[in-house]
């Protein structure tokens, strides 16, 4: 059974750029790494992003391949546009999926897809949590 997001892993060539890149856009600093490898630990439920060094990745895996994963953001306008300014592309605009769902994602400048939305359930089940 599924029980939370463990680790999101995002591959990247110049492993070192990418960890300046993340630490960059999150405001925060690995909490753990190694060589060809770096964790963070963000959000509500301090969910892990990993960086990995591409040399690294399992056959058949690593690149856009249709999985986006979406973090909840406060402001979606705001947070895409930052991304913008650090470099990132336009990977799908911001788009209303319905009411309280609204959702973007980008490409990072080491080519993976990074999601983003403002989440009406997940601020519902934040709420109920506290």
């Amino acid at each position: 059974m599924l029980r939370g997001m463990a680790t999101v892993s995002y591959f990247a060539d110049d492993h070192e750029a990418a960890k300046k890149w993340y630490a960059e856009f999150l405001g925060v600093e690995p909490y753990f790494h190694r060589p060809g490898y770096a964790e963070f630990r963000i959000g509500d439920y301090q969910h892990e992003l990993g960086l990995i060094d591409r040399k690294y990745v399992p056959a058949g895996a690593g690149g856009p391949s249709g999985e986006i994963v979406y973090w909840h953001v406060d402001d979606l306008e705001a947070t895409v546009a930052r991304l913008h300014e650090l470099g990132a592309k336009e990977h799908e605009p911001i788009t209303e999926r319905g009411p309280g769902f609204v959702t973007a994602s980008v490409v990072d400048p080491f080519g993976n897809v990074l999601g983003v939305m403002t989440n009406a359930h997940y601020l519902s089940v934040l709420r109920q949590g506290s």
